[in-house]
């Protein structure tokens, strides 16, 4: 690392932060700039710069906290859904170049609660059948 890191300074209590999950392997605690009510991130304790750089095992264990507290944030924040977002590299708008998933608590038609809009519209028009057989075979 070259320079200190956000993420790691609040792993080791040097910044505070609200947790709300820590085990030995991952922290969870509320984004300070949130897009709505219940963002939180999930890191390894572990520095990984990004998804190319994290263990297995860590990425798997943030994957399954992830995945629980979007659990709590239908069942004890009533969000009517949730994205789970993960940024790697600068041209995917990673700005904290440690690790991390971002749990984003929904809430349909709350623009008090929830802040995000809808930034992708799914499309459903095919896409062109060998332009597809191309990449997937690029990615096999």
């Amino acid at each position: 690392m070259s320079e200190p890191c956000v993420f790691c300074s609040i792993v080791a209590g040097d910044l505070p932060s609200r947790r709300v999950h820590e085990d030995d392997r991952v922290l969870a605690f509320m984004d300070i700039n949130p897009i709505s009510d219940g963002h939180l991130l999930v890191i390894p304790k572990s520095h990984a710069r990004d998804l190319h750089d994290v263990p297995a095992e860590d990425l798997a264990a943030c994957a399954l906290v992830a995945q629980q507290l979007a659990t709590r944030a239908v069942d004890r924040l009533d969000a009517d859904g949730v994205n789970l977002l993960q940024c790697s590299g600068e041209a995917a708008f990673q700005t904290v170049f440690h690790v991390h998933l971002h749990v984003i608590p929904r809430y349909a038609g709350d623009p008090a609660r929830d802040r995000l809009g809808q930034q992708w519209t799914p499309v459903h028009t095919p896409g062109d059948p060998e332009r597809i057989a191309e990449v997937a075979a690029r990615l096999a």
